[in-house]
């Protein structure tokens, strides 16, 4: 059983045991609607961990993660930011709202977009050729930014082409790896991308469990269940891709292209962001509150639990596959190879918790609809610390004797 302790005022319940007070942030009057690391220069004596926050009180903080104290702030926006990213190498971030905007780090405007959209960019991440993809309702734009040169002292954002492959609005957007992206939209639509040429690798939609036919009650029930198919986020390791669906939770293996676990009822609401931590765990939020951490362990062959075909059936290329009922062979090749084991529960917010970032060394930083960012620590490492602390000490001071 994992140890957490809690920061930020409130009384943890479940597997979260309670702490001492660590940092609370406050800064923000409205919902927190994004949030991200800020690297620290590399030349700054003071290698202080650095947190963007934005929320729809147009506003963008950065925040010391050691000291909770606020570094600095910028409330120029027309709208609200619904995205932030870095880019390390050229020393800039992006805020994305209904336009897309850059930033230095003495967060200087240095150039941005025209107006894009009015419900705003819902999501971006950074390509290589200096370019960033921004999710724009049921496009993707690409964007090449252009440094400063001799010839030309201003920073510029270009356009260079939209991808309108899918059919509803693209909620989620992740790198895989250096040769791939994936996005996913409202109505379970997932589509990899060639992260070079841009070209649509594979195609998606299945995301549930269709039965061979369906009468029209049943094809109402599955329209009156919509949110149960949409993609809220994704995050990815070497091996695997993790999806939020609806409440649930999915592990799609690159190599073996299939779904290998999932968990179908991870929350009692829609799962809005999740995130691998060390040693197979992974961890999710969602709009009942909750912050879940989960373990991916195998399971016995025998015991394999069958998943429904359609799932990121890579080889479809853009169709539901039809010979999705082909029943003995079908649900062994889609049985479930491994298991989404619940091995922590962290309650301390009181209204939906929007998104989380994790830090080795710091632990965990969430926030929430309730206005509130909590900072998470593992109390089983804390403990170990602080304990190495004292010994320390207690050599120090020529109080530490060996036992004969």
């Amino acid at each position: 059983m994992l140890r957490w302790l809690i920061g930020g005022g409130r009384e943890p319940q479940g597997l979260a045991e309670t702490g001492e007070k660590l940092l609370e942030l406050s800064g923000h009057t409205q919902k927190i609607t994004a949030i991200i690391t800020f690297p620290s220069l590399e030349s700054c004596e003071e290698n202080n961990q650095l947190i963007l926050t934005a929320s729809a009180d147009r506003t963008v903080i950065v925040w010391d993660c050691d000291t909770g104290r606020q570094v600095q702030r910028v409330s120029c926006f027309q709208s609200t930011v619904k995205c932030l990213t870095v880019l390390k190498r050229l020393d800039v971030w992006l805020s994305g709202g209904n336009d897309l905007c850059v930033w230095n780090r003495k967060l200087d405007l240095l150039c941005k977009t025209s107006h894009l959209s009015d419900t705003g960019i819902s999501a971006l991440v950074e390509i290589p050729k200096n370019c960033v993809i921004a999710a724009v309702g049921k496009e993707l734009i690409i964007f090449r930014l252009v440094a400063p040169t001799e010839g030309s002292l201003k920073w510029e954002i270009i356009e260079v082409k939209r991808l309108l492959d899918h059919q509803d609005n693209i909620l989620s957007l992740v790198n895989v790896n250096d040769k791939s992206f994936v996005t996913g939209s409202h109505v379970g639509e997932l589509i990899i991308w060639d992260v070079l040429d841009w070209t649509m690798q594979a195609y998606e939609r299945n995301f549930w469990d269709p039965s061979p036919q369906l009468d029209t009650q049943q094809e109402i029930k599955l329209c009156q269940k919509q949110n149960d198919i949409s993609i809220h986020h994704f995050t990815c390791d070497e091996e695997n891709v993790f999806a939020a669906v609806g409440r649930g939770l999915y592990v799609y293996n690159l190599q073996m292209k299939r779904v290998i676990a999932c968990q179908k009822t991870a929350h009692d609401s829609n799962v809005l962001h999740i995130a691998k931590l060390p040693n197979r765990q992974l961890i999710s939020c969602s709009e009942d509150g909750s912050v879940r951490i989960w373990e991916l362990r195998e399971k016995q062959q025998l015991t394999a639990e069958p998943v429904p075909t359609g799932f990121f059936n890579m080889w479809g290329f853009g169709r539901v596959n039809k010979q999705a009922s082909q029943p003995v062979k079908k649900q062994q090749e889609n049985a479930t190879l491994c298991s989404l084991e619940l091995i922590g529960d962290l309650i301390g917010h009181s209204s939906s918790v929007e998104m989380f970032l994790y830090f080795e060394d710091h632990g965990l930083v969430t926030c929430s609809a309730d206005h509130l960012i909590i900072l998470w620590k593992n109390g089983e490492r804390e403990s170990g610390l602080r304990s190495l602390k004292l010994f320390q000490k207690l050599e120090e001071n020529g109080d530490l004797y060996l036992a004969v």
